[in-house]
């Protein structure tokens, strides 16, 4: 009868649990991103269609607000302090000010409805219209979250 082989480790098996440990760093290293922050200014950035269509400050619009047609749809966004939504006539949760957009002709006003944006990455999209409405280029929050999973 033959007698089961010995199993310990060798130096292949070292090998192995470092490219593991390595390959699980990169990964984590590639999601955090190394802790860059995006700076500027906050801008608006208005996507029709795809193409950017329009870039301004969003102070630009607390005296006129912008109106936007594409696909047969028109949209009108502002920018305000006191929000209340046009839809629900309600204040907003969050009492900062941002942009949103004031009225739709969209069957489904989800634009309307999605409510005020307020900091760098949030956005108001229009579907029926294909109109993009987002913050870019703002400090973050101190203490904001940087990412979600799951």
């Amino acid at each position: 009868m033959r007698s089961s082989p010995k199993l310990r480790p060798n130096g292949w098996d070292a090998l192995v649990i470092l490219l593991v440990l390595a390959l699980a760093a990169g990964g984590a290293l590639a999601v955090w991103g190394g802790g860059r922050t995006e700076t500027g200014p906050e801008t608006a950035v208005v996507t029709i269609d795809g193409q950017e269509a329009d870039r301004f400050p969003p102070e630009d619009l607390l005296e006129n607000p912008r109106t936007y047609t594409s696909n047969g749809y028109t949209l009108t966004v502002a920018y305000g302090i006191d929000y209340e939504d046009p839809a629900l006539n309600t204040p907003s949760p969050s009492g900062k000010s941002g942009l949103y957009v004031t009225a739709s002709d969209c069957p489904t006003q989800d634009c309307v409805r999605t409510g005020i944006i307020t900091r760098s990455g949030q956005s108001i999209v229009c579907l029926p219209a294909r109109i993009i409405i987002q913050l870019t280029g703002a400090e973050p929050e101190p203490g904001a979250v940087d990412a979600v999973v799951g």
